[in-house]
């Protein structure tokens, strides 16, 4: 193995080292109800509330991304268990929050009763979200 490789390996190990220490002590972390939603609008009508219950069951796919990697087959055929993938964020980043795969939010990784979970430390504005989609 080259110095290079195991400088990198070096690196890697230290940055989960520290990874794993930051992970102990984000334990203290409590759980926060959410609030239902409160009307700030004038009422809306009965055809308007069946209109929305319709759509507040269906189904959606909320997922949490803590990085990318571009890496060639030959590299992806050769993982094996072990193996460590650099992604293109720092560590502490915060995580990027998709809905549908759509970006709504950001967020960083907490521990509650030993699940992991994600604080929303940015909300996405319905209008950046629609510029997005131009």
């Amino acid at each position: 193995m080259s110095n290079d490789n195991e400088e990198d390996l070096s690196m890697w190990d230290e940055a989960l080292d520290e990874q794993a220490e930051a992970a102990e002590d984000s334990n203290k972390a409590e759980a926060v109800e959410l609030e239902e939603l409160t009307e700030e609008h004038a009422p809306i009508t009965g055809e308007e509330k069946r209109k929305l219950d319709t759509i507040l069951d269906i189904p959606v796919t909320i997922s949490m991304e803590v990085g990318r990697s571009h890496i060639s087959i030959r590299n992806l055929l050769q993982l094996n268990q072990g193996s460590v993938v650099e992604l293109d964020r720092v560590a502490g980043e915060a995580l990027d929050v998709l809905v549908n795969g759509t970006l709504i939010a950001h967020g960083e990784v907490v521990v509650v009763n030993d699940k992991f979970g994600i604080r929303l430390t940015d909300v996405i504005s319905q209008t950046e979200r629609i510029k997005k989609l131009k």
